[in-house]
């Protein structure tokens, strides 16, 4: 095996196609966005005759200290010895960290939850991280099926709210790629953030994942609108023949009018339009979560499971010790995760 960095877009992103588990974050284009965000990318490819895995590295600068991550990679090719793999994509990282004087690797992994998966890393080293990076468990739709079948599949309530979304004259979806059309995105957004008691991603933070990915046609602002006033919206991430629900927001002013369902509705009809297989809800809270009616995905979950589909868990965020501050971090943000309640 040879690993090597790849600099070419269309190299990266059409190995990334003929891929089965993958997600955005591992994309080109999502490089392209931590880059502007001030962090270091790297994205490497490993070759074995042929390029067979590739994973995009992000030097991280927080104040709690400086680390590698590897954000739900890396993404291997079908029918590739995977322990082999992240062996390889270990040893790079390792040397990479040297250089980078970091004080540990956080890899989220792509694999699917299960003991054979999860023993591949056990082995090398890695221990479970304290924090999640991206959604661990996922809510997913087929959306290979014609609209009607599709509508018939979800939850009756779902359907019922969907259908008054569309009877309603007062209601419509505008759709845009405009950064100026982001600023009610973003006002909706801080709402919903005060509402669930989460601290929400800075403006500019969505401006540059906007522009990062307008180029390709890779995003669609939808926003809701009820008698010209902005009450649900939500920022769609086509890509690799996917659609990731990754922002979303509502304001409830007007809790009667349906306005995120519709919202949905029409980010999966023009996922449709644009071949995608498949139409990513991001990410859900586990069923033994929502015993405590306190859990802030809890409605968010419902709304999402409404819409039928199937829930996807990957292996938990893993953490490899390069410095002796990482232990410190960790106690850091076992603290912190206790302190918001997660």
């Amino acid at each position: 095996m040879e690993t090597k960095e790849i600099t070419e877009k269309e190299t990266w992103e059409n190995f990334c196609l003929t891929a089965q588990e993958k997600t955005f974050t591992h994309s080109y284009n999502w490089g392209t966005f931590n880059e502007k965000m001030g962090d270091k990318v790297i994205r490497m490819g490993i070759f074995e005759n042929e390029l067979v895995a590739v994973f995009l590295i992000i030097k991280i600068f927080a104040r709690r200290g400086k680390y590698l991550l590897l954000p739900m990679g890396p993404i291997i090719k079908e029918n590739q010895n995977k322990q082999k793999i992240i062996e390889e994509t270990l040893s790079k990282l390792k040397e990479i960290a040297k250089k980078e004087k970091v004080d540990f690797i956080r890899l989220a992994p792509i694999l699917i939850n299960n003991e054979s998966n999860r023993k591949i890393f056990e082995d090398l080293g890695f221990i479970p991280a304290p924090m999640h990076v991206h959604p661990e468990l996922t809510w997913e739709l087929d959306i290979r099926e014609d609209e009607e079948k599709i509508l018939q599949n979800m939850r009756k309530t779902t359907r019922y709210l969907i259908k008054q979304g569309l009877k309603n004259e007062d209601l419509k979806i505008e759709r845009s790629v405009e950064k100026e059309d982001l600023k009610y995105f973003n006002e909706v957004y801080k709402i919903t953030a005060k509402r669930h008691n989460f601290t929400p991603f800075s403006m500019k933070y969505l401006e540059n994942e906007l522009s990062s990915f307008k180029k390709d046609n890779q995003v669609l602002i939808l926003n809701a609108k009820y008698k010209e006033e902005v009450i649900a919206s939500a920022m769609i991430i086509f890509w690799s023949n996917i659609a990731f629900y990754h922002q979303g927001a509502s304001s409830q002013k007007y809790p009667k009018i349906p306005a995120s369902y519709l919202v949905q509705f029409e980010a999966i009809k023009e996922a449709k339009k644009r071949n995608c297989h498949t139409y990513n809800f991001w990410g859900i809270a586990k069923d033994e979560d929502l015993k405590s009616k306190n859990h802030p995905w809890a409605g968010l979950t419902l709304f999402k499971k409404g819409f039928s589909g199937y829930s996807k868990e990957y292996v938990k965020a893993q953490d490899y010790k390069i410095s002796f501050k990482y232990y410190l971090i960790r106690v850091f943000e076992i603290l912190r995760k206790l302190k918001r309640n997660l």
